[in-house]
């Protein structure tokens, strides 16, 4: 499995205020963490960078929420929801961006449909 690269999008950095510097930096610091974990993972095998991967995704799911909920709360006082906004975004493409990986996308899909098993969660469940 080929080692994965993950960048900030051109259009968020675009759609921040011009004195973003340290969000843009805090952004590639974040991927910069999430592309060695994932990348070690993928020295070691293809289950190992899949249950990395699904790891990354999870933290990024739980942030992605905590960010939406963010531009809400922000816009319910009156205050810009830029940062959160671009945030929300940022977690989603840098999901995407791990999906577009055809080898680690194909493993992760396993990995986490394995993870709902084993959380025990089933259909007959849902429906009930």
């Amino acid at each position: 499995m080929d080692e994965i690269s993950l960048a900030v999008p051109r259009e968020l950095a675009e759609t921040l205020p011009e004195d973003s510097d340290e969000a843009l930096m805090a952004m590639q610091r974040e991927l910069d963490q999430y592309e060695g974990y994932v990348n070690a993972a993928i020295a070691e095998g293809e289950n190992e960078a899949a249950s990395a991967a699904a790891d990354v995704l999870d933290r990024l799911e739980e942030r992605w929420e905590s960010y939406d909920g963010y531009i809400v709360e922000l816009r319910a006082w009156g205050q810009s929801s830029i940062y959160a906004e671009v945030w929300c975004d940022f977690q989603y493409a840098v999901i995407q961006q791990l999906y577009d990986h055809e080898e680690l996308s194909e493993a992760l899909d396993r990995e986490r449909h394995a993870r709902l098993v084993d959380d025990g969660i089933r259909l007959s469940d849902a429906v009930e």
